[in-house]
């Protein structure tokens, strides 16, 4: 029986509990999708730190001229919500069930 695959200890509570979902219903265990979910749980952490701050702060922060300008945070967290899809799309997890099929359902 091969030991479980621990969940990396500085991710959030949300993403370890992510982790343990993605890697117990998928079954992955190799060293590159394992790096691929812990990169993907990392950003995904990192765009919700970049989003409570946001809310903070606000979308416009005033320069240091008194000039109102766009969060810096914002494309902080809109480039790890992408790396985060990224990740998803790496391990072929982007693909949606075939459940909607045009017509009625099967049996009826």
């Amino acid at each position: 029986m091969k030991p479980k695959n621990k969940v990396p200890a500085h991710l959030s509570d949300e993403s370890k509990k992510f982790w343990t979902q993605i890697v117990d219903d998928y079954g992955i265990s190799d060293a590159a999708g394992l790096k691929i979910l812990r990169v993907a749980c990392e950003a995904f952490d990192r765009a919700q730190l970049a989003r409570v701050e946001i809310d903070k702060t606000g979308l416009l922060v005033l320069d240091k001229f008194m000039q109102a300008k766009s969060n810096p945070l914002l494309p902080v967290e809109r480039d790890s919500r992408a790396a985060f899809l990224a990740g998803l799309k790496a391990l072929n997890l982007d693909v949606a069930p075939d459940c909607h099929r045009i017509g009625r359902p099967p049996g009826s």
